[in-house]
C-alpha cells in the first residue's frame, strides 16, 4: 500500500519506490530506500511528515504516494 494510506504513529518498511530515475534518486538521498523503515508521525491534508534515519522529513500527498511499504 502507499504511505500516505499508513496511519499516524505506525512504523512500516519500504517495499518499493516508483517514478522517474531522478524521483527515485532524490528519495534514495533523503533515507527512502527498500528494507528501510519510515515512520509517519502525522498527516495533514494528505502530506505527511515522516521519520526516516533519525530524521523528520515532510513529504507531499505525490510523493509520498510513489512509496510503497
Amino acid at each position: 500500500m502507499p504511505l500516505t494510506m499508513t496511519p499516524s504513529g505506525c512504523t512500516s518498511t519500504v517495499k518499493k519506490i516508483y517514478g522517474k530515475d531522478e524521483v527515485r534518486h532524490f528519495l534514495n538521498s533523503l533515507g527512502f530506500v527498500e528494507g528501510g523503515e519510515v515512520t509517519v508521525i502525522s498527516e495533514m491534508g494528505g502530506n505527511l511528515i515522516v521519520s526516516v534515519k533519525d530524521a523528520r522529513i515532510a513529504l507531499s500527498k505525490s510523493m509520498a504516494g510513489r512509496i510503497l511499504v
